[in-house]
Parts: C-alpha cells; sequence; structure tokens
C-alpha cells in the first residue's frame, strides 16, 4: 500500500508511521547526517621575497654597527689589560691609543686588535640579523620583523661567548707582561676561560633578560619617559651596571694569567690586586658597554631596517 507523507513535517510523518506495518511500498522520509566538511590541505608559505637583498642588508647592517664600535672598544680593552698586567696606566694607555687612532688611523683600524674587535661585534650582530631573517621566511611574516625569542638569544649568545673568548686570550698575550726575551706567550689558563665565560654570561643576560624586569621599577617621571622611554634607559642601564660585578670576574682571570697559580701568589694578593683596579677598570667597561650595546644596536637596526625598506 502507498502513503502519502503529510505535510506538516517530517517529525509528524515518523510518529504517524509507527502506527502502521513497515512495507516495501512505504515511502517515508528519514533524517540523515550532514557529512563532514573536509577541510582543504594548505601548503605553508615561506616569505622568499628579495631573500639575497634582505641577507645583504642583515650583513652590512653587522659591519655598521661593528665599525662604529670597535675603535673606542679596542682602546678601553688594551688599557683594561694593561693597567692589570702593570704595563701602563689607564689614563696613559688610552691617551696612546687615541694619537694612533688620530694621527695613523688606517694603521689603527687595520690592527690586529682592532681587527679582533671587529670580528667580534660584526659576528654578535650578524647572527641576531640572520636569526630575524630566517624567522621572518619561516612564519611567513614582513622582513622587517625582529624576534626576541629563545633561538635569538642562544645563537647570539654562542657566537658571542666563542668570540670573546678568543679575543680575550689575544688581548692578553698581546698587552699581557711581556713573556721574556726568546720566551714564547703564555697560554692562558682554563680557570681564566671559566671566569671570562661566566663575566660575559652576566653581561649577556642584563642585556637580553634583564631590561624588562627592571623597566617598570625605574623611578622615572612621565616628564624623562616623554623622551626616553623605560625600557630604553633600562637598556642602558642594566649592561652598564652589571660590570660592577663583572669586572672583578674579568680582572682575577688576567691576573690567572699574569702571575700563575703556582708562583707563591696567593689569593690575598689576588684580592688586593683586584680591588686595586676594580673602580677605574668598572668605570672602563661601563663606558665600554655602552657603545656596545646601545650604539652598536641603534646603528644595526636603523641600517637594517632603512635596507629593507629600499
Amino acid at each position: 500500500m502507498t502513503r502519502n507523507i503529510p505535510r506538516n513535517g517530517l517529525e509528524e510523518a515518523i510518529r504517524e508511521e509507527s502506527q502502521f506495518d513497515a512495507s516495501p511500498n512505504v515511502i517515508v522520509s528519514r533524517p540523515h547526517n550532514k557529512p563532514p566538511s573536509i577541510i582543504p590541505f594548505q601548503e605553508q608559505e615561506w616569505n622568499t621575497k628579495d631573500l639575497p637583498w634582505r641577507i645583504t642588508s642583515d650583513v652590512t647592517a653587522a659591519a655598521c654597527a661593528s665599525g662604529s664600535v670597535a675603535p673606542l672598544i679596542t682602546i678601553i680593552d688594551r688599557a683594561i689589560i694593561e693597567k692589570a698586567s702593570n704595563r701602563s696606566t689607564l689614563r696613559a694607555s688610552m691617551l696612546s691609543s687615541f694619537s694612533s687612532l688620530l694621527t695613523r688611523p688606517h694603521h689603527f683600524l687595520t690592527s690586529k686588535p682592532a681587527l679582533l674587535i671587529s670580528a667580534l661585534y660584526f659576528g654578535t650582530y650578524a647572527t641576531a640579523n640572520t636569526v630575524d631573517t630566517i624567522s621572518s621566511t619561516i612564519s611567513n611574516k614582513p622582513s622587517e620583523k625582529t624576534t626576541s625569542g629563545p633561538a635569538k638569544f642562544l645563537a647570539t649568545t654562542s657566537v658571542n661567548l666563542s668570540l670573546c673568548l678568543y679575543k680575550d686570550s689575544q688581548f692578553a698575550k698581546m698587552f699581557g707582561p711581556p713573556p721574556g726575551i726568546g720566551a714564547a706567550a703564555k697560554a692562558i689558563p682554563m680557570a681564566s676561560y671559566a671566569l671570562f665565560t661566566l663575566r660575559d654570561s652576566l653581561t649577556i643576560f642584563a642585556s637580553f633578560n634583564l631590561p624588562p624586569l627592571i623597566a617598570p621599577l625605574l623611578p622615572i617621571s612621565r616628564e624623562v619617559e616623554k623622551q626616553m622611554s623605560r625600557a630604553s634607559v633600562a637598556q642602558f642601564i642594566a649592561p652598564a651596571g652589571i660590570q660592577v660585578l663583572s669586572t672583578p670576574l674579568h680582572l682575577w682571570g688576567l691576573d690567572l694569567y699574569n702571575r700563575p697559580m703556582g708562583n707563591g701568589v696567593g689569593w690575598q694578593a689576588r684580592v688586593r690586586r683586584v680591588r686595586r683596579d676594580w673602580l677605574g677598570s668598572s668605570a672602563a667597561r661601563m663606558g665600554r658597554i655602552v657603545p656596545a650595546f646601545g650604539v652598536g644596536g641603534v646603528v644595526n637596526a636603523a641600517v637594517r631596517k632603512r635596507m629593507l625598506r629600499e
């Protein structure tokens, strides 16, 4: 028998169906589930636009930044080491280096100490810029986008520590106490390397991790904030202030090189030497850190941004 479905709706039809015996001739509408929607597969897109030019911008910006800070940092680092080894005073060493820079700039800028400092900061800034470019490429972000994640911190820290330890070993050999006629330069003891590593770890922590923590605590008025943000002030204060703690590590490491263990020099004598040079060397290293992480960072960011916009 054939039965028409009432027009009152599917629910009424199903209810009435229960009063009849099922038959092959009975036509009943059944509810059905909607098939699940299929999400089309999308391939990840990378931002590879002008990638060669972006890499060129990274390298050029790093070169400009390192070139802008290398002369002053070379002068300061040499003065600190010469004072620690009793070869010269801070004032005399810095005056001699400034005189060489002004009278023979080509000779000064192409000397081994200046090239070592240039390589140190070129490698540091180039690594930071390259990580930014890789991040913007993989995440398909604008080329000017920068990152501050752990990848950038670890990469920059590794390169900076490696180059800085090599630079310190060479500076200690060049400007430490003379080895004597016909004698080879002394090897840097492992204890000095350990102290230099701890010194640089403190500086890097104060440059990357500490500023955001202390920025809200700085007693800065609104008038001052109109000229410079709390973050910018903290970026200068943190790495400069940490030198009060890291400089003794630097001086102790140099003293272990200048007066090796086993030569009858006790720890009291080393403490006296560190205390003697602490204030002057701390001030010098504070003056060193401002151009290194302040001026250099500004130059690097400005050059890179300008080139990427061309």
